[in-house]
């Protein structure tokens, strides 16, 4: 029920109130705190673990150190991207020609793709600087430049889009949402995404972490038709990730990766 949902959620975000004061904590402390059963902490405990914001041992819980809060603004989502982009990279295959648009979460793909021969076409400058197996050869579009995304647009851009076909594509956006499907707030990177979907002949994977899951931008990118899957994070909501997969999209939702230093040089 929606009432006794509410109530749940509002003992969990006092919980962590208390978790983030302290620095740790005893289920035996809260079970008597909240006036609950351990069994019913635990739960709770398990809730926030699985979104990143504690580390669980025996008989209690610590603060993970870079959570500040679990509002959108504080909550940082940097290990959710990365789990995403993991996620997204063993769909690609030996021999692939994959877009990858400015997304900083598609981006992260091109980390993950190990021991493979693989194209990346993408309008994304910041490729140049980032970590990647040497077999694998990045193609930027060339275009316009713009800050501070480092975004390549424009017409020259396009042109040289529409010279490649892809097997696959990885793009990220502003919002999803199942009324105005994959939305950008950015008007010149319109054009650039849509070309990449429609010059894909294989799947189209959306990679959006779950501040823009049922958030609508401005500006349409593609229909929700044209996605085969949106990869997304634990805290997405459900109500619309469950209408999204109604049209046919396959959508994952993925726990963060477990340490900071397991994936930041």
């Amino acid at each position: 029920m929606k009432v006794n949902y509410e109530i749940v959620q509002h003992r969990r975000d006092e919980l962590m109130v208390l978790v983030q004061k302290l620095g740790k904590v005893d289920v035996k402390t809260l079970s008597h705190e909240f006036n609950t059963s351990e069994i019913t902490i635990r739960r709770d405990l398990q809730y926030w673990e699985d979104r990143g914001a504690i580390i669980r041992y025996h008989g209690g819980a610590k603060l993970v150190q870079n959570m500040v809060n679990h509002n959108n603004t504080n909550f940082t989502n940097d290990r959710y991207k990365h789990a995403i982009a993991k996620y997204a990279a063993q769909f690609v295959n030996e021999g692939d020609t994959i877009f990858i648009n400015t997304s900083s979460t598609a981006l992260l793909v091109i980390r993950y793709i190990v021991n493979k021969r693989v194209t990346v076409v993408t309008n994304n400058a910041k490729a140049l600087l980032i970590k990647h197996d040497p077999l694998v050869s990045i193609f930027l579009t060339g275009g316009e430049l713009r800050f501070p995304k480092e975004a390549m647009i424009g017409e020259f851009c396009l042109h040289n889009l529409n010279r490649v076909t892809a097997n696959k594509c990885f793009i990220g956006c502003s919002g999803i949402s199942l009324e105005n499907g994959i939305t950008t707030a950015i008007q010149n990177e319109v054009l650039i995404n849509e070309t990449m979907i429609e010059r894909t002949n294989g799947p189209v994977f959306v990679l959006a972490d779950y501040t823009k899951i049922g958030i609508k931008h401005s500006f349409t990118s593609g229909k929700i038709s044209r996605v085969n899957y949106l990869i997304t994070d634990i805290n997405a909501l459900d109500d619309e990730v469950e209408e999204i997969s109604k049209l046919g999209v396959k959508v994952v939702k993925l726990k963060p990766l477990p340490r900071v230093e397991e994936y930041i040089d």
